[in-house]
């Protein structure tokens, strides 16, 4: 089945990528596996009739399977009118739009999907989830915590899930202080769940944006939610859990960031509150950091005001013929000398350097004129 003719060149990729997230008896891992050997959807479907040719380890049973898109491929054209018709982004893995930190997950989605204005490849971006039963406590907490953290760290991300409790809360917390909020959904573009949260999503889409995996007409199911965690913990420099029962989507999405080898983060509450155990057993059990402020966040993850660094350039910083380097320092220097641009969870991985006392070198580095941010979170060595 040939694509439709009003599809447009640079389009095509996008039609075969969506076709392939929708074949049949095809897991999630095996189509990342063909995308990824392939180079792009459109070789898998140019190969769907000789796959063992190019991939010799390809079964029997895969080889099959890949041999009828029809289905798929008309799948995909609705999708790309109903894209079309709403203006969203389609983002595929290996685009530079496409969120870089999480590119680097084992289990990046090869496809989302995206409404909004915000580049959701910024130098600093955090989560903030927890229980959807947030109590003024919690709200509290974070009320304090993003108001403060607007004050000495201006640019940052907030992401969560705009579910009930602390996701909508830090959403709006987001809204009010004048960060870009992004809520990551477990359904399509064409729904919004819970329904009650509508109002809050649509000025999202103007200050932040709602990003998904999922296809329009796909149900919220409670598979949904827990697979859009890993979206919420890798898009993530930083997990920060506010409040948490013993089990609960929030641990989840802390695991994963720990497996990510991204920070995380939680508030301790009260010994015996149902809604603290969650956070209070983490930070027990050395699975979070203890923060009790945005003072302890910053500092825990090596991050400086912005308005520091402004003034430091204003004050006519310039990089010295050879700069005084630390040890760490020049670690940094020499990775990035062999390796290029590099994103700041990349870096951390080469270099060995935990992502907190990464971001503080890389300050010192910047102040010293050695290296440079660029967009999406990437560093340059200023030669």
């Amino acid at each position: 089945m040939d694509s439709p003719k009003n599809i447009e060149a640079l389009e095509q990729e996008a039609y075969y990528a969506i076709a392939l997230t929708r074949m049949t008896g095809l897991n999630f891992q095996t189509a990342l596996h063909l995308y990824q050997t392939l180079g792009s959807a459109q070789a898998v479907y140019e190969h769907r009739n000789d796959l063992k040719a190019v991939l010799p380890d390809c079964s029997d049973r895969l080889a099959t399977a890949m041999k009828d898109w029809d289905l798929a491929l008309a799948r995909a054209a609705q999708e790309m009118a109903f894209i079309g018709k709403h203006h969203i982004r389609v983002l595929l893995l290996g685009d530079s739009a496409y969120p870089q930190r999480l590119a680097e997950c084992p289990d990046a989605p090869i496809v989302m999907y995206y409404m909004g204005t915000a580049d959701l490849n910024q130098s600093r971006v955090i989560n903030i989830i927890g229980t959807r039963h947030c109590t003024s406590y919690g709200q509290d907490l974070i009320r304090h915590f993003v108001a403060d953290l607007r004050q000495q760290c201006p640019s940052v991300l907030i992401v969560s899930g705009l579910a009930y409790g602390v996701d909508i809360t830090a959403h709006r917390q987001a809204l009010q202080q004048g960060y870009e909020t992004v809520g990551v959904l477990a359904h399509g573009l064409d729904d919004l769940y819970p329904s009650a949260h509508r109002e809050t999503a649509k000025q999202m889409l103007q200050q932040g944006g709602l990003l998904t995996e999922y296809m329009s007409e796909t149900r919220s199911d409670k598979v949904n939610f827990v697979r859009r965690n890993r979206i919420v913990a890798g898009i993530s420099d930083a997990t920060i859990l506010v409040e948490s029962a013993e089990k609960g989507g929030g641990l989840i999405t802390t695991s994963i960031a720990m497996d990510y080898n991204r920070a995380v983060f939680a508030f301790p509450g009260p010994v015996g509150a149902p809604y603290s155990a969650g956070c209070n057993h983490l930070i027990r059990d050395n699975g979070a950091s203890l923060i009790t402020s945005a003072d302890d966040f910053i500092k825990a993850m090596g991050w400086q005001t912005d308005a520091l660094l402004r003034q430091a350039q204003g004050d006519g910083i310039e990089r010295s013929l050879f700069p005084d380097l630390s040890d760490d320092e020049q670690h940094i220097v020499t990775v990035l000398d062999a390796m290029g641009d590099l994103q700041l969870n990349q870096l951390s991985v080469k270099t060995n350097i935990p992502i907190g006392q990464l971001t503080a070198l890389l300050f010192q580095l910047e102040m010293k004129g050695v290296v440079r941010p660029l967009a999406g979170g990437n560093y340059h060595l200023l030669k």
